[in-house]
C-alpha cells in the first residue's frame, strides 16, 4: 500500500468509528487494530487523534457544503432554491450518513462554535445572499435577508438531524413538507405538499 492509499484507509475506517462511537470514544488502538497497522504509523500520517478527526471534519464539511452551495447555484426562483437546499441537505444525509453523524454528533446546532454550528454559519450566509438579492428585487428590507437565512437553514438542519435517525417519511416527502411550511407558512399548508424539481 502506497503511503497515500495508507493515509486514505485511515481516513475511511477512522469515520466509521467515528460515526459509530464518536470521538472521545475512539482510540487510536482502535484505529490502529481496525486498519491492520501499528500506532506509530497512524502518529505518523496524522500526528495523533485530533489531527486524524480534523481531516474527516474538514472532508465532510467541505462535501455538504459544496453540495448545498451546488444546489443553490443556477436556481432563479426562490421556492426552487428552497427546494433545492433541502434536497441537497437530504441527499447528503442519506448519501453520507456516517458523515453527518460525526458532524452533528460532537457539534450541536445550539451552540455557537463547533464545527456543524459553523457550516451551518456558512450555509446561511450562502443563503443570505441569494435571499437578499430576491428581497431586493421584491421591494422588501433586505437586512432582513440574515434573519430569514438563519431560519431557513435552522429549520432544514434539525429536520435533517431528526430524519437521519427515524428515516420516515420519505426524504422527497420531507423536502416537500420542509419547503411547503417555509413558502406557504402554517396558515396557507397543503395538505399533501408534492416537490416541484422532482415531479
Amino acid at each position: 500500500m502506497t503511503g497515500k492509499e495508507r493515509r486514505e484507509q485511515l481516513l475511511d475506517v477512522s469515520r466509521a468509528l467515528f460515526a459509530e462511537k464518536g470521538f472521545e470514544a475512539t482510540s487510536i488502538e482502535e484505529i490502529a487494530h481496525r486498519a491492520s497497522v501499528s500506532k506509530p504509523v497512524v502518529y505518523e500520517h496524522f500526528g495523533g487523534k485530533e489531527g486524524i478527526y480534523a481531516v474527516v471534519v474538514d472532508r465532510e464539511m467541505q462535501r455538504l457544503m459544496d453540495q448545498i452551495v451546488e444546489a443553490l447555484d443556477g436556481g432563479s426562483h426562490p421556492r426552487e432554491l428552497l427546494e433545492k437546499a433541502a434536497c441537497a441537505l437530504l441527499d447528503y444525509i442519506e448519501g453520507s450518513t456516517d458523515g453527518f453523524r460525526i458532524l452533528v454528533r460532537d457539534s450541536p446546532v445550539a451552540s455557537s462554535s463547533g464545527t456543524f454550528s459553523s457550516l451551518l454559519n456558512d450555509i446561511a450566509s450562502q443563503v443570505e445572499h441569494i435571499l437578499g438579492v430576491h428581497f431586493a428585487k421584491q421591494g422588501y428590507d433586505r437586512k432582513l435577508a440574515a434573519l430569514y437565512a438563519q431560519a431557513l437553514v435552522g429549520m432544514v438542519a434539525l429536520t435533517g438531524q431528526w430524519w437521519l435517525e427515524v428515516r420516515k417519511p420519505k426524504k422527497d416527502e420531507v423536502a416537500a413538507h420542509l419547503v411547503n411550511l417555509a413558502w406557504k407558512g402554517l396558515s396557507a399548508m397543503d395538505h399533501k405538499p408534492k416537490l416541484r424539481i422532482r415531479s
